[in-house]
Parts: structure tokens; C-alpha cells; sequence
């Protein structure tokens, strides 16, 4: 599972869930969409979920093996990836799960609530970028993922769009249809 905020989604996104799938084998990669990104969400506006949903929707479609999941939306309220991993055992018994992280989320798990409870219970497919440094969370089995680094973030890509300057490139085309047919980033 690669989960996130997505506000937006970038190639970044897309070739991170591309690789995942590729080196390690999977059988699919689920983009789970936040419902209430509660680390993000105290401190700054969030697009609501549906706008979201649907960015991501068009990011992953035409990718075999990319799907996409409503299941922290379904769920409402925070969501914490305790929770959604709970979820995902509960649909899908048996199934090995792997969360797919960059090195700076990876890092950051000790501030996830109740983060403890997912050793054991998932790996880590982390997304192994050049120069970056690995901080392997304790009591997890982790799987390098290698990529090139990509250089985009959803700030940088909200703060263009908010301004009016083109992000061509950077988000898929599907994707800036979406975000221009339902006016998101549009200046209120």
C-alpha cells in the first residue's frame, strides 16, 4: 500500500508505485487516499477527499498493477495507517502487505500513531533514492526499493497551481484534467 495525502499526486507518486510493483514482485500496488490526513491537516487546508480521490484515480488509470483504495474514506475520520493495515488484513486474509515509504517517511514512523503495532505485520518496501539516507525503522523487515530521485513535491506543485504557473510534466495529464475540469487550486 502507498498511502498518502495526494494533493496532489505526482509522476513521483505513480513511478514510485511503478517500481514497487516491478522489483519486488507484487501482485498490485493499492494508492490508499487519506481521509482526514491528520498530521497535515492541523496545519493547513487539505482538498477535500473526493477531489483527491479522483486525482488519484486518473493518475494510476492505464498502469496494470496500480489500483486505487477508498477504504481510509470508507472508514471516515482520521486516518491512521494502524487502522488501514487492519482493514486490508481484514479484506484480504493472509496476504502479505508492504508499506511503500520514502526515507523521510520512514524516518518519521515514530510519530505515526500507534505506529509499535505494524511490526511484524507489514514490510517496508522503501523507496531507496540516491544520496539519500537510510533510517530503517526498528522491528521491521524492510525491502529497498530502487528509484531514481525524482524532484517534485505536492507543495511545490499546490503553490504553482494556486499561482497560475503551468506544472506540465510533473503531474500526469490525466491528473491536470481533474484539476482543472473541477477548479481545484483555483484561488477562492
Amino acid at each position: 500500500m502507498l498511502g498518502g495525502t495526494f494533493d496532489p499526486p505526482h509522476i513521483g507518486h505513480v513511478a514510485a508505485g511503478l517500481y514497487t510493483l516491478d522489483q519486488l514482485r507484487l501482485d498490485r500496488v493499492l494508492f490508499v487516499v487519506a481521509n482526514d490526513p491528520w498530521q497535515k491537516s492541523a496545519d493547513r487546508p487539505v482538498t477535500p477527499a473526493a477531489d483527491r480521490l479522483a486525482m488519484v484515480e486518473a493518475a494510476v488509470e492505464g498502469h496494470p498493477g496500480l489500483e486505487v483504495s477508498t477504504v481510509d474514506i470508507d472508514r471516515g475520520g482520521p486516518s491512521y495507517t494502524v487502522d488501514t493495515v487492519a482493514d486490508l488484513e481484514a479484506s484480504h486474509p493472509g496476504a502479505a502487505i508492504w508499506l511503500v515509504l520514502g526515507v523521510d517517511a520512514a524516518a518519521g514512523m515514530p510519530t505515526w500513531h500507534r505506529w509499535e503495532d505494524l511490526a511484524g505485520r507489514v514490510r517496508i518496501a522503501l523507496l531507496d533514492r540516491p544520496g539519500a539516507v537510510r533510517h530503517d525503522p526498528p522491528g521491521f523487515a524492510v525491502d529497498a526499493v530502487h528509484m531514481p530521485e525524482i524532484d517534485v513535491s505536492s507543495t511545490d506543485l499546490r503553490r504553482s497551481l494556486v499561482a497560475g504557473r503551468p506544472v506540465g510534466g510533473l503531474v500526469p495529464e490525466a491528473v491536470h484534467s481533474v484539476i482543472e475540469r473541477r477548479g481545484i487550486y483555483r484561488r477562492p
